[in-house]
């Protein structure tokens, strides 16, 4: 399975690939929408992992875009403050089947929540 994993924070894209990668996924990142965007394009994913709340763009208008190409990529959205988001992560859920990892979070939950999305 191929993610694309998008948030500003390096840290945080470091740590999740190396996770997924020891899982043996072939994972990308980005550390913007526009180059989570690109970076769709380019590397045509089955799955993107991405932070809400980014510079500019964020991870909601991101997939927007890439929806434009495919309406059911996967999604799992990233986010220390849910709650700012609730409303649009329903409805989110109800039309594309998204799931929330709040965080922090731990390795644990990123597998299970990507588990619970291959099924």
């Amino acid at each position: 399975m191929k993610i694309l994993v998008v948030d500003d924070n390096h840290e945080i894209t470091f740590v999740i690939k190396a996770i997924l990668q020891q899982e043996q996924y072939h994972v990308r990142t980005a550390d913007s929408a526009m180059d989570g965007y690109i970076m769709y394009l380019q590397f045509q994913p089955d799955l993107v992992i991405t932070d809400i709340h980014m510079p500019r763009n964020n991870g909601f208008e991101m997939m927007e875009a890439i929806r434009i190409h495919n309406s059911e990529i996967k999604t799992i959205y990233m986010s220390a403050d849910p709650f700012s988001f609730g409303t649009r992560l329903r409805v989110e859920k109800e039309i594309y089947g998204t799931d929330l990892l709040n965080k922090p979070f731990t390795r644990e939950d990123l597998l299970q929540t990507l588990s619970s999305m291959q099924n």
